[in-house]
């Protein structure tokens, strides 16, 4: 491993004095409950903020973010943010996305004269690499190289308020904001016996969106082999699923241990109810590119 992956001893100030091993990068990693209760503390009972599985469900009041931003900065990460081509998106996320912390863009385009005109920030560096299909491997080649995280988006959303460290994990889903508050019974599941992504009836926690996914290295590589071996499937079968339902099924087997409240992405054509506080990410209303709609 890197010397800036090393395990690290944190002191956060308690009642008592706590000394706790904490790593977000190593694959299992096992926190003290002190630990998560200071950095995630329940402020939102009006909300779900622990799924049956433990995993954190963030909300805005849920967490302490200088105490996060504090331990990340003693790591000296780097997140990596993969997109297709789009002007505003980009923009935005210069101006929201990590802020603070090193970041690389990586822009898929088929021409590099699209790329617009922006003055970064002080520690955002651009790549472009051309096709989503080949993710893996440029992960493979290149990505893992550079970066602790990664995040894939798609472009029909803007930054419209910090999207910090607080989203940081091994597995990092996000909750669909058309889904908000309801049952799943009642979430568009994949329901073709013979799909890859088929998930039955009665079965499903939470219905999440494509726009985002996101992790360690190690988890993205294991969700794209994951979609990749689907579509094979369904294709072989003419099936024809969204790439929504390859990814909540993967989310229902897998589980992430972090799950981004619909704050993380709001559509503005809904009333936004109160237990929305703050809007980070709007859905755009004039886009409706996926960021991996050539793959389908």
């Amino acid at each position: 491993l890197k010397a800036k992956r090393h395990l690290t001893l944190y002191s956060i100030p308690f009642k008592m004095k706590v000394l706790i091993c904490f790593n977000p990068l190593i694959h299992n990693q096992v926190l003290s409950a002190l630990f998560v209760s200071y950095l995630f503390n329940r402020k939102r009972p009006d909300v779900v903020t622990r799924t049956d599985w433990l995993a954190l469900v963030i909300w805005e009041g849920t967490y302490n973010r200088q105490v996060l931003e504090k331990y990340y900065k003693r790591l000296n990460i780097t997140i990596g943010l993969t997109v297709f081509d789009a002007e505003k998106f980009i923009k935005s996320a210069n101006k929201y996305f990590m802020i603070g912390n090193n970041v690389i863009l990586y822009i898929l385009l088929d021409d590099i004269n699209k790329l617009p005109r922006i003055e970064l920030g002080p520690l955002q560096t651009y790549f472009n690499y051309i096709y989503m299909k080949n993710l893996n491997e440029y992960i493979t080649d290149d990505i893992q190289h550079e970066v602790d995280f990664l995040s894939t988006m798609s472009v029909n959303q803007i930054f419209k308020n910090d999207f910090g460290v607080e989203t940081l994990g091994t597995s990092v889903a996000r909750l669909h904001a058309w889904q908000c508050f309801k049952n799943a019974k009642d979430f568009p599941y994949e329901k073709r016996l013979k799909s890859a992504a088929f998930i039955p009836f009665g079965q499903g926690d939470f219905y999440c969106h494509s726009a985002i996914f996101g992790g360690t290295l190690h988890e993205v590589v294991i969700f794209i082999k994951e979609y990749q071996k689907g579509i094979v499937q369904d294709t072989t079968n003419t099936f024809n699923s969204l790439y929504e339902s390859y990814l909540n099924k993967y989310f229902l087997v897998n589980k992430p241990t972090k799950l981004l409240s619909q704050e993380y992405i709001w559509d503005t054509k809904f009333r936004t109810p109160l237990q929305i506080k703050n809007v980070k990410i709007q859905i755009h209303p004039l886009s409706t590119l996926l960021i991996y709609s050539d793959t389908q």
